[in-house]
C-alpha cells in the first residue's frame, strides 16, 4: 500500500487489515502518520509494517518490496495511492521541476511499483496471481482546466496504464483496475493552498457532497476482493455523480 500514512491510504490500509491482509504502510516523509497506521492496525490484531520509500526512486522501490516480503509473506495485492497534486494554477504558471515532480511519483512510481508486484505474483514466475488496484482521479476526464491541468493529466496516464496492464497480465493470475476519486474530503486541497475549495466545489456535485475517504477505501477494497473476480481494466469512479 504506497502512499498510506493518512487519508485514503491509511483508510485503505487499515480496511484492508480488517479483511485479513498485512500491510505494508509506505510513506515518503510522514513517519508519525504511517506508525500511527500500523498501531492502529496491530491494536485490532493486525499485523503491519511501515517502510519508507519514495517511489519515484527505482531502487527505492525494489527495496520496498522485498522489505514488504521478508516481513510479512508474498505480495497478494498492490494499491498504488501515493501522489501528488502539485500547485493550484493556469498551468502556463507551473514550473517544469513541479510538473516533472507529478509525473515522477504519479505515473513513474505507479508503474515501477506496478512492475515489481506483477513480478512476484505472475504466475509465468511462480507466483499465485493477485490484484492491483490504482489510484487516479475524476480530474483525468475533467481535466483540471485551471487548477491542476498537470495532474489532471498525469492521472490521464495512469488511467491507460491500468488499461493495457491488465490485458497484459490477466492470463497470468492479475487483476489490474482503477479507482477514480471525485471531490474527496482530505487534506489535500488545504495543502495545495486552497482550504476552502471543497466547500467552494460542492455544490457542482449531484449528489451535493464530497466523498470521504473510507468511502474511496470500499471501492478499493471491493476491487481486491474475491466479489470483483471478473472485473478486470475497469476505472471505478467514486465521485457521487460528478
Amino acid at each position: 500500500m504506497t502512499g498510506a500514512s493518512r487519508g485514503i491510504g491509511a483508510a485503505v490500509a487499515r480496511g484492508a487489515a480488517l479483511r485479513g491482509y498485512a500491510v505494508a504502510v509506505n510513506y515518503s516523509s510522514d513517519e508519525e502518520g504511517a506508525k500511527n497506521v500500523v498501531r492502529a492496525i496491530e491494536a485490532a490484531g493486525g499485523k503491519a509494517l511501515a517502510v519508507l520509500a519514495d517511489v519515484a526512486d527505482e531502487a527505492a522501490v525494489v527495496r520496498l518490496f522485498e522489505s514488504a516480503t521478508r516481513e510479512l509473506g508474498p505480495v497478494r495485492a498492490l494499491v498504488n495511492n501515493a501522489g501528488v497534486s502539485g500547485t493550484l494554477g493556469r498551468f502556463e504558471a507551473i514550473a517544469a521541476d513541479e510538473i516533472a515532480r507529478v509525473l515522477a511519483i504519479n505515473v513513474l512510481g505507479t508503474m515501477l511499483c506496478a512492475r515489481e508486484a506483477v513480478r512476484r505474483m505472475s504466475t509465468r514466475r511462480s507466483g499465485t496471481g493477485g490484484a492491483i488496484v490504482n489510484l487516479s482521479s475524476r480530474a483525468a476526464q475533467l481535466g483540471g482546466a485551471g487548477e491542476w491541468l498537470h495532474y489532471a493529466a498525469s492521472k490521464g496516464a495512469v488511467e491507460t496504464f491500468t488499461l493495457g496492464l491488465a490485458r497484459e497480465v490477466a492470463s497470468e493470475g492479475i487483476r489490474v483496475n482503477a479507482v477514480s476519486p471525485g471531490l474527496i474530503e482530505t487534506g489535500l486541497h488545504a495543502a495545495a493552498g486552497d482550504a476552502e475549495r471543497i466547500e467552494r466545489l460542492k455544490t457542482a456535485i449531484p449528489q451535493g457532497r464530497a466523498g470521504t475517504a473510507a468511502e474511496v477505501a470500499a471501492a478499493v477494497l471491493w476491487l481486491l476482493s474475491p466479489e470483483a473476480s471478473y472485473v478486470n481494466g475497469s476505472i471505478l469512479a467514486v465521485s457521487g455523480g460528478r
